[in-house]
C-alpha cells in the first residue's frame, strides 16, 4: 500500500511538471521549482527521467524563448540556465469535434501544435446511427494519413460533442443535432485506433481552453456559456470541471425559465434556450409560432441580420434580444443564488448581439447592495467558440496522456505540491 501511494505521488508530481510546461514552455528547472512548489531534487529527478525518455528536450534560450535582448542575456553572470521544452515528437493525439452539420478533426503533436486539421460538412440530422461514428473515424484517419502517421500512432483521442455525454466520457447520451441516442463513440473509435478515447461536451471543452489560456481570470470557479444554436455551459468549480452524477450535466440552456412556455428542441417547454438560442431569438423576431421549432439551421448571417435590424430600431428584433437577455439574466441569477457569483464568459455567434442583451442581463441580476444582487458580475465575451472547443479538446487529450505516463521510480516521493 505504501508503494502504491509513493507511485501515485510520483505520477502526480510528474503530471504537475508537465502541466506547468504546457502553460509556459520552455522553462528552466529553477522556474519549474518555483512554479510547482516542488523541491529542487524532485524537479531534477522528474525532468531527468522525462529527458531520458524523450518527453522533454533541452531548448536553446535564445532560439526557443523570447527572454529579452541578446546583450542582456550575454551579460548574465555564471553559466546560462538550461531550458526544458516539451518534445513535439514524443507523441501525437487526435481531436474530433461533432456539432450541428459539421465534423472537424485534427492531429496534434506533443507540444500542442496542430499538425493537420480539416472540416467536413454533413447533415447530422439525416445520418444513420452507425454512419455518424464512421464519419468521425474516416475524417480522423484521413488526417492521420495527411500527417504521415498510421492509424495506430495516435496515443489519445478526445471527441467534443454538441450534446450530453456520460460522466465516464464514453458516449453521447443525447444531442439536438441527431435523433439517435446513446451513441457509443469511445468504444468504436478505440477499436479502430487502439488509443484511449474520451467523449466530452463541447462547452466543457470551451471552459478547459479558457482555463488553460487565462488561468488568472479563469483559474478557479467560472462558467463558459455557449450562445449558439443551443445554449450550453461548461462549469468549473474550485479549479475542477463540474459534471453531474450520470452525465456531463451543467445544462444551463435547459433550466426552466417560464413553466409551460415556448417549445425547446429538447422537447420540453419554457427552457432558457427556447428564448435565448438563435432559433428562439429568430422565432420571436419573426412572429413565428413559439410552439414549433424552426426546421432549418439559423446561420450566423441570419443572426447578424437580426442584430442590424435591432440596431436600426426594428421593434420585433429589439423585443427578441430583450427576451433573450431576460432569460439569460434570470438563469444567471438562479445559478449565482445557488453557488455564489463567479466570472462568466459568453462565447459563440450569439455574442454578436451581446450589447443588446447585456443591460437586460444585468438588470435581471438585481440592484447593487440589495440582498442577493450581482450588478457588478464579471462578464466577458468571446466569439471564437469553435477554436476554443478545439483548443480545450487538445488540452484534455494531452493532459490525459500526461497522466498515463509511467517512466521512472527514482524521484523523491515524500512530497506533493500544487501550482499556484
Amino acid at each position: 500500500m505504501t508503494i502504491a501511494r509513493s507511485d501515485d505521488v510520483r505520477r502526480e508530481n510528474q503530471r504537475l511538471v508537465l502541466s506547468v510546461l504546457r502553460s509556459r514552455n520552455p522553462l528552466s528547472r529553477t522556474e519549474l521549482k518555483s512554479e510547482t512548489g516542488l523541491s529542487a531534487a524532485t524537479v531534477t529527478a522528474i525532468t531527468s527521467a522525462l529527458l531520458d525518455n524523450r518527453y522533454l528536450v533541452e531548448a536553446s534560450e535564445r532560439g526557443e524563448r523570447d527572454t529579452g535582448d541578446a546583450a542582456s542575456q550575454a551579460s548574465r553572470p555564471g553559466r546560462p540556465q538550461v531550458l526544458l521544452a516539451l518534445n513535439p515528437k514524443a507523441a501525437t493525439v487526435g481531436v474530433i469535434i461533432l456539432t450541428l452539420n459539421r465534423i472537424s478533426a485534427a492531429i496534434v503533436d506533443y507540444a500542442g501544435k496542430v499538425i493537420v486539421e480539416a472540416v467536413e460538412k454533413v447533415e447530422t440530422q439525416a445520418l444513420e446511427r452507425n454512419d455518424i461514428i464512421r464519419k468521425l473515424a474516416a475524417l480522423l484517419k484521413k488526417m492521420a494519413i495527411r500527417a504521415r502517421l498510421g492509424a495506430s500512432s495516435l496515443r489519445q483521442i478526445t471527441v467534443a460533442v454538441q450534446g450530453v455525454s456520460d460522466v465516464q466520457g464514453t458516449r453521447m447520451q443525447w444531442s439536438p443535432i441527431t435523433p439517435h441516442r446513446d451513441l457509443m463513440i469511445a468504444d468504436e473509435l478505440q477499436r479502430i485506433f487502439g488509443a484511449p478515447v474520451t467523449v466530452m461536451n463541447d462547452a466543457t471543452m470551451i471552459a478547459a481552453a479558457l482555463q488553460a489560456a487565462e488561468p488568472k481570470r479563469y483559474g478557479e470557479s467560472f462558467a463558459a456559456i455557449l450562445l449558439s444554436h443551443g445554449i450550453g455551459m461548461g462549469l468549473c468549480l474550485n479549479g475542477k470541471p463540474f459534471t453531474g452524477i450520470r452525465s456531463s450535466a451543467a445544462e444551463f440552456g435547459h433550466m426552466c425559465h417560464i413553466p409551460d412556455g415556448a417549445l425547446c428542441r429538447c422537447g420540453r417547454h419554457g427552457c432558457i434556450e427556447a428564448y435565448a438560442g438563435d432559433y428562439g431569438i429568430w422565432r420571436i423576431a419573426n412572429g413565428a409560432d413559439l410552439q414549433k421549432v424552426p426546421p432549418d439551421d439559423i446561420n450566423p448571417g441570419m443572426l447578424a441580420a437580426l442584430v442590424e435590424k435591432a440596431k436600426r430600431g426594428d421593434e420585433n428584433a429589439i423585443r427578441a434580444f430583450h427576451t433573450a437577455g431576460v432569460a439569460l439574466g434570470n438563469g444567471l441569477r438562479n445559478m449565482f443564488a445557488l453557488m455564489d457569483p463567479f466570472p462568466v464568459a459568453f462565447v459563440g455567434p450569439g455574442t454578436l448581439a451581446f450589447d443588446l442583451m447585456e443591460p437586460v442581463i444585468r438588470k435581471s441580476l438585481g440592484r447593487r447592495n440589495v440582498g442577493l444582487s450581482y450588478a457588478d458580475a464579471e462578464i466577458h465575451c468571446r466569439t471564437d467558440d469553435l477554436d476554443l472547443t478545439r483548443d480545450g479538446s487538445i488540452v484534455t487529450a494531452l493532459s490525459a496522456f500526461d497522466s498515463a505516463i509511467q517512466i521512472s521510480r527514482d524521484q523523491p516521493a515524500g512530497e506533493h505540491r500544487h501550482a499556484g
